[in-house]
């Protein structure tokens, strides 16, 4: 079968009103393989923190690794990068036989902040994911691009 071209158009998921975080943790936690750090178990979903606040996704690969994902509709924010390393480092000290990984998703991750997260991640395991989110069609097609790693 061959292949057609079809056109698509890009969305913000944040500006759209069929779409919430709430729909996207749904989409990640049906599927956790479209973050593309491969197929992880759904930890727990708004895990609350001690330090205050909710931990968006803990997920984990069952044996060794557990990821802490924090998801934002729209572009980086310095409030979200700081959240992230602080959830991160909230759950290795409090599960420290694990190796633990920061996770950030945003539809829009900034060069200026891309260049910060670069550098803290020679010391802290960081993952930057952008998510590029596109109508084809009737149909919604979620794009997950890490550009940190």
């Amino acid at each position: 079968m061959a292949l057609t071209f079809t056109k698509h158009q890009k969305i913000a998921l944040r500006r759209h009103p069929d779409f919430s975080e709430a729909w996207l943790h749904d989409r990640i936690c049906d599927d956790t393989s479209l973050l593309c750090l491969g197929e992880l178990d759904v930890i727990e979903r708004e895990r609350s923190q001690y330090s205050g606040g909710r931990l968006d996704l803990l997920l984990g690969d069952g044996d060794y690794t557990r990821y802490e994902v924090e998801i934002m509709l729209g572009a980086t924010a310095p409030s979200h990068i700081i959240r992230c390393i602080e959830y991160w480092d909230v759950e290795r000290r409090r599960y420290p036989a694990y190796d633990h990984v920061a996770v950030l998703v945003a539809e829009e991750v900034t060069s200026r902040f891309l260049n910060v997260m670069s550098l803290l991640a020679g010391s802290i395991p960081l993952v930057a994911i952008q998510l590029n989110a596109l109508q084809v069609g009737e149909h919604v097609v979620l794009d997950f691009v890490k550009v940190l790693d």
